[in-house]
């Protein structure tokens, strides 16, 4: 870990640790908005950790950026910091502004779109968003749009046609209907600038791949510490052999996930290495069963108590393994590229430090 790393992510752990309390977060979980943690991060940059020296902000590299992921999912933080962060991504690569306060993106759904046009002498956007992080809570919602002339990037302010959804870890997940929208110009980006959906879904994965490895570590350790403390039978749990190799297999798929969640981080430092994110969301997403289920056996009933802290980890595990691609669909997606490839070009291509994109489409 960097210099640069060490402090971001000691920053960030400082101040979930003093104010991602229980309370807080089952208030979050309940619909309100955590202010209070949100300012703590923005006071510090935190928030604008994405936004670089150029556009006037801290210029976090994506390395760094998914260190601090890793900090945000092992502490269930309820807050949009991701979202914030490729949303200014997607800002900075159509030139557009930067926006303060906590953003959305999308489409992040595979089969979702939005249509851009002119009208009347205005731009308008119209379609439907499903699965939106965070919508009813962002400043503005960053979005990827198809017109005429090409894929845009475009702001969505002030829209009244926001439906409220969770997922299974309560975190907002809403959907956007946009009939004819009307847009300013300077909402609107350039044709053929920006990212498009695909950029869009392999960024989101890359991050979502390392929330759950901060997720799964606060899985790992808690699970640990119980068996340390849990009597029966006159022993602590920690003592059984049965219990010592359900942790093991527990730890070796927590190992398993930070090394390709590290992988995937350190193979984008140079530019988005799309073969790398799929394998690593796949192999995660897989973990995720033997990690939670092992966990919630070690406690047994305890691990499935409100008051317990694990359930914040587990179910965001569920539910991010399902986001901006589920491992079937990234394994899908790795099984087209092996097939486009061969045989003999298979071994190469994997070991290679930069691969070109075959473009295989998203799965």
């Amino acid at each position: 870990m960097s210099e640069t790393q060490k402090l971001l992510t000691e920053s960030a752990g400082r101040i979930f640790t003093d104010l991602c309390t229980r309370d807080r977060v089952e208030a979050a979980e309940a619909g309100t908005w955590p202010q209070e943690l949100w300012q703590a991060l923005a006071d510090t940059g935190l928030t604008a950790a994405a936004v670089s020296e150029a556009r006037h902000g801290a210029g976090a590299e994506l390395p760094d950026l998914c260190a601090l992921a890793r900090v945000v999912g092992y502490h269930a933080a309820p807050v949009p910091l991701i979202e914030t962060w490729l949303a200014e991504q997607m800002l900075a690569a159509a030139d557009l502004q930067p926006i303060d306060g906590a953003l959305a993106v999308g489409p992040v759904l595979r089969r979702d779109t939005l249509r851009l046009a002119r009208q009347n002498g205005h731009w308008a956007v119209t379609g439907e968003l499903k699965r939106i992080p965070w919508a009813r809570n962002a400043a503005a919602i960053v979005l990827t749009a198809e017109a005429d002339d090409g894929t845009r990037t475009v702001i969505v302010r002030d829209t009244k046609t926001i439906v409220e959804d969770w997922n299974y870890a309560r975190e907002p997940r809403d959907t956007i209907n946009l009939d004819r929208h009307r847009m300013s110009e300077d909402a609107v980006g350039a044709p053929g600038r920006g990212y498009g959906r695909a950029e869009l879904f392999f960024r989101g994965a890359l991050f979502r791949t390392q929330e759950m490895a901060g997720a799964m570590e606060r899985v790992l350790e808690l699970t640990v510490a119980y068996a340390k403390e849990r009597i029966q039978f006159g022993r602590v749990i920690g003592k059984f052999q049965a219990v010592q190799q359900q942790i093991a297999a527990l730890a070796s798929q927590v190992a398993a996930g930070s090394a390709v969640a590290q992988a995937a981080a350190e193979a984008n430092a140079a530019g988005l290495a799309r073969f790398e994110i799929a394998a690593a969301k796949a192999r995660i997403g897989e973990a995720v069963a033997v990690v939670a289920g092992v966990a919630h056996q070690v406690h047994a009933a305890m691990g499935f108590t409100h008051e317990h802290a694990l359930h914040r980890s587990t179910r965001r595990l569920w539910a991010w393994r399902d986001e901006f691609g589920t491992e079937t669909e990234w394994q899908a997606w790795v099984g087209t590229v092996a097939a486009q490839l061969g045989g003999e070009a298979l071994w190469p291509y994997i070991v290679a430090a930069r691969k070109p994109d075959l473009g295989a489409p998203l799965p």
